[in-house]
């Protein structure tokens, strides 16, 4: 084992110059704290992805902690990456499922149908992977060039949009907490800086609750938050796996999210290069191989499918920390919350209104984020290749243009990844320049 894993020592720099390296490791206790606020900064995101999926926060928070692990012993200990529950998913999910109560929490009945879809999109992610330990990452970039892979984010955000707002809808007291908790989040985010700017999932969703709890359960307004639960469930516990059902339809429409992991997960890692000063570039096939297990992993106990988390490598910037080790703390303790039916109790009591404020604001993130890809690579849209690619892309996913193929639905993101893929490919016979 010792010629798989890199030879950690132990840093000896002065942290405010100098950052930590991915083979360095700091004293057990700067470690734990370091691992423990990387949990954190993951969990915003970590509970907030199934709840809208209908799958359960406490076995997801678990797996996000067991795949972390499981990657880093993947890539070696070499790539710094916390692994959580993917948004990528949501959509498909819901298209797959038929799951109509999204943010309140309520249990998704297919949820098996989902697990069978987010497995195989697990092994198309691996098989990815393998590939590019083979050939590199060229045919990546040649295949999903920029004006690909930003419309294609983009239209995961505006494909949930209907199925978010349609939550509060008709409730005048929970879409004005939904727009509290926007504000709350959107505060967090322009008014502070460094690490609480990181924690912008998390704090804006204590700030919400705590609102909430004030005006709802105090003033009377609206449906007061019920902690009769907390006190019942127990400290410790598993939580209640499913097993996966291999539906062929829901597998089409799930399965080409695979491509959106590798896009997002190639970023990531291109990232975290920039920020380390090393060449992590020929553990790139290593990380599709370990992020593609993962999710084959945590579908096949009824969980939701996990990609690497900008979230944790916004906190690396923030504390200059690289050390992978740290990772593995942060696992650990993740593993130990999900064992914990009082935490997932705690999870279960926020209110539908402030799961949906943080909807509009994760899915808008998203959207954003396709719209970024295209700023910063500077996709040239006086190109009419460039600027057909992106508008039929982005109208058929929002637009939920689901393609039907005999017994085959694949759904409007399906629909539009795959016509984005097409597309741009066809074009590009004619116009080879991006």
């Amino acid at each position: 084992m010792s010629s798989w894993f890199p030879k950690w020592r132990p840093y000896q720099g002065d942290i405010n110059h100098q950052p930590v390296g991915t083979n360095e490791y700091l004293p057990p206790a700067q470690s734990a704290v370091l691992g423990i606020q990387h949990a954190f900064a993951m969990f915003g995101a970590t509970v907030l992805a199934p709840f809208l999926m209908g799958f359960d926060p406490n076995l997801a928070i678990l797996m996000s902690g067991i795949c972390t692990i499981l990657f880093f012993i993947m890539t070696a200990g070499r790539v710094p990456s916390y692994l959580g529950s993917s948004f990528a998913f949501i959509g498909v999910v819901i298209a797959a499922t038929g799951y109509s109560a999204s943010g309140t929490g309520a249990p998704n009945l297919n949820l098996g149908v989902a697990a069978g879809g987010i497995m195989a999109c697990g092994v198309l992610y691996a098989l990815f992977g393998f590939i590019v330990m083979a050939t590199g990452t060229k045919w990546i970039e040649k295949l999903m060039p920029p004006v690909v892979t930003g419309a294609v984010v983009m239209i995961i955000g505006l494909n949930l949009a209907p199925v978010t707002v349609k939550g509060v809808m008709g409730n005048n007291f929970n879409m004005w907490m939904s727009l509290v908790t926007v504000m709350c989040m959107g505060s967090i985010a322009v008014f502070t800086k460094g690490l609480m700017q990181r924690l912008l999932l998390l704090i804006g969703l204590l700030l919400a609750y705590l609102i909430y709890f004030i005006v709802s359960n105090l003033m009377g307004y609206g449906t007061p938050i019920n902690f009769a639960a907390i006190q019942q469930a127990a400290w410790f516990g598993i939580p209640t796996f499913h097993s996966p059902v291999f539906n062929a339809n829901a597998m089409l429409i799930i399965a080409p999210i695979a491509l959106i992991l590798v896009a997002e997960n190639l970023g990531h890692i291109k990232a975290v290069s920039a920020m380390t000063g090393e060449n992590l570039d020929p553990h790139i096939g290593k990380a599709f191989v370990a992020d593609g297990v993962a999710t084959t992993l945590s579908g096949a106990v009824g969980a939701p499918g996990m990609t690497t988390y900008g979230e944790n490598i916004g906190v690396m910037a923030v504390t200059r920390v690289y050390s992978t080790i740290v990772f593995v703390i942060a696992g650990v303790f993740a593993i130990f919350l999900g064992f914990s039916p009082k935490f997932g109790a705690v999870i279960h009591t926020i209110p539908s209104a402030i799961l949906t404020g943080a909807s509009i604001v994760v899915f808008g993130l998203i959207t954003i984020a396709g719209a970024k890809i295209w700023i910063e690579n500077k996709v040239n849209f006086s190109k009419n290749k460039n600027l057909m690619v992106a508008a039929v892309t982005i109208i058929l996913g929002t637009g939920d243009f689901a393609l039907q193929f005999g017994q085959f639905n694949l759904g409007g993101i399906g629909t539009a990844t795959f016509a984005a893929l097409f597309l741009n490919f066809i074009f590009s016979l004619k116009d080879p320049e991006p």
